[in-house]
């Protein structure tokens, strides 16, 4: 087991990349933490980890609010003790519509739930790394905006492009504490976030492979990243977008 004896936080848990993620974790040993705000899906994800086996407690909030992360991590350690993964996955699409046709609620909207919710989770959880002797942060960001533009999504791709700077920042100011930051770029997912049949099939489209990847084939990445795999990596990317960023 990959993770035995770790803890991880993951937001954006109840379905979608994240619920994978936690799974996945657990079946590697780890504890894990789901936070996000659909109770009844969170402990449905929660459920099927027990169920296997596995150690898993949840946390309701919107992760757009401090409030959330410090009850988090209250409750991480309160519950485990210690946290030694933290994997940073919250995110939306938002409109899809050109720039100059935003107004700001609706720009801020994207950029708190892409951006400033990882700031706030970061905030609490490397003090509890810090603690523990380090540990792994991991965003998931994507192939939009880091090294593709799509026509109406300026806002997702600024917002999902600042992780990257934020995991640099990050591996610059603690390092020397042991706590590594990495950015997963995913390509096209087949998730609810995908939209329709017609629109699953124009994005599959975009990649090399021609098709969307499953949640799992992310949860993957992460697993690496959260792992002694990836121990000398911080401050950087992995695409895992079936071949997208050729294409474009």
């Amino acid at each position: 087991m990959l993770l035995k004896g770790k803890t991880a936080i993951i937001t954006g848990a109840s379905s979608g990349i994240g619920r994978s993620i936690a799974i996945m974790f657990a079946q590697n040993g780890a504890s894990v933490c789901l936070t996000g705000r659909r109770e009844e899906e969170l402990q449905r994800v929660v459920s099927e980890i027990r169920s296997a086996g596995g150690t898993a407690i949840y946390y309701v909030g919107d992760v757009c609010l401090e409030k959330t992360h410090k009850g988090i991590s209250d409750l991480i350690s309160q519950e485990f003790g210690q946290l030694d993964i933290a994997v940073n996955n919250a995110g939306m699409v938002g409109p899809i519509k050109p720039v100059a046709e935003f107004d700001l609620n609706e720009w801020n909207q994207v950029q708190n739930t892409n951006s400033t919710a990882a700031f706030l989770g970061v905030k609490h959880q490397i003090p509890l790394m810090v603690k523990s002797g380090g540990g792994s942060i991991i965003f998931t960001s994507s192939f939009v905006g880091s090294r593709v533009g799509l026509p109406g999504m300026s806002s997702y791709g600024t917002a999902k492009a600042s992780l990257l700077a934020l995991a640099k920042g990050i591996a610059a100011d603690y390092s020397d504490k042991k706590i590594r930051a990495n950015v997963i770029l995913p390509g096209g997912v087949n998730t609810d976030m995908a939209g329709d049949q017609q629109q699953r099939e124009w994005a599959a489209n975009l990649h090399a492979m021609k098709r969307l990847a499953e949640p799992e084939e992310i949860a993957s990445s992460a697993l690496f990243l959260a792992s002694s795999m990836s121990s000398f990596m911080t401050g950087t990317s992995l695409y895992v977008d079936g071949g997208v960023s050729v294409c474009k």
